[in-house]
């Protein structure tokens, strides 16, 4: 799309909205309407969802597109999307669908099986169901891993290294959700991987490899915003054939679950190879965020990747 096209659209930056990660939404969201104004778009706002008005807002604004900053519940669980696909207005990043299935890490966990990306061992437990600690370690091991299975940004998370800290953890997970995973602890590097471009030109991008500072039992919000090289390190340092690997795991992890224009899927690389944590289909957008740090490895700027993004989603709904 050309720069003159450009500076006649008016595009709408939804960020904020309901969930936990609010916040977090509204850096991503003001983070990349700095990017699309860079970009030469002539007209972005920055809307929240979560607004009174914001319905009357999206309506009467004329906007081309839709680019959506959104995270957790109402941003990455397809309800904003199937609220624009109703308005008939382009959006940035997965359909609903797709979107439903990335944030249900239960059942994202059963499509990353069937497309043979390897998972860690776990059980999910519903609110109401009776549970017995010891028979979960027994099964598990002792180090475990319990988790919100819809929300995001290491909300509700807790690390556990004994059955009688069970019953908390899980209680506390049920805080963010109506549904729990409990997974083996897994031992090896922490890595991220994005993938960026549509079916045509899905690729990935630059690994990058967490190290969280020995203090942190694990990559939790303590240390996810904090601008560190010591904790973000691209490229990982990574055995070349295991680096081709994950990247080949996250492309494959982007199809199962059906996204689109980009994604983020997290691992642990323990000693047998990769196995897939995660896909965030909006990854964060903020300065300290990981998409932006591999873009930018990458030698792209931030902003030509937020104007293709828009780009795609005017594409993708001209095919309609």
């Amino acid at each position: 799309m050309g720069s003159d096209q450009r500076s006649a659209m008016r595009i709408a930056v939804l960020a904020g909205g309901m969930s936990s990660e609010r916040e977090i939404s509204f850096s991503s969201g003001k983070n990349a309407a700095a990017a699309l104004r860079e970009a030469g778009f002539g007209t972005v706002d920055l809307l929240d969802p979560a607004d009174k008005g914001f319905l009357d807002d999206i309506r009467a604004g004329g906007y081309d597109a839709a680019f959506i900053a959104l995270h957790g519940a109402g941003g990455e669980d397809g309800m904003i999307q199937h609220l624009m696909e109703y308005l008939d207005m382009p959006y940035t990043g997965s359909d609903a669908l797709a979107s439903a299935c990335g944030v249900d890490k239960d059942l994202s966990k059963a499509l990353y099986e069937r497309a043979g990306i390897p998972v860690a061992d776990g059980v999910a437990i519903r609110r109401g169901e009776k549970i017995d600690p010891d028979a979960i370690v027994a099964s598990l091991g002792h180090d475990l891993f319990v988790k919100p299975a819809i929300n995001g940004s290491s909300y509700g998370v807790t690390k556990v290294s004994d059955a009688q800290e069970l019953p908390k953890a899980i209680e506390r997970a049920f805080e963010y959700s109506s549904k729990v995973l409990v997974e083996s602890c897994l031992t090896g590097t922490e890595i991220t991987v994005g993938v960026f471009g549509d079916d045509d030109s899905l690729r990935a991008l630059p690994i990058v490899e967490i190290c969280c500072p020995d203090e942190v039992d694990f990559y939790d919000l303590s240390v996810k915003y904090v601008v560190s090289d010591s904790i973000h390190r691209i490229p990982a340092r990574l055995p070349e054939d295991v680096y081709a690997q994950a990247q080949e795991l996250a492309c494959r992890a982007h199809r199962a679950l059906g996204c689109f224009g980009f994604s983020r899927t997290d691992f642990i690389v323990t000693k047998d190879g990769p196995v897939i944590l995660e896909t965030n289909t909006i990854p964060g957008m903020t300065e300290t965020s990981l998409f932006p740090d591999e873009v930018r490895h990458e030698g792209r700027a931030f902003s030509d990747v937020c104007a293709e993004l828009v780009d795609m989603a005017i594409a993708r709904h001209g095919c309609k």
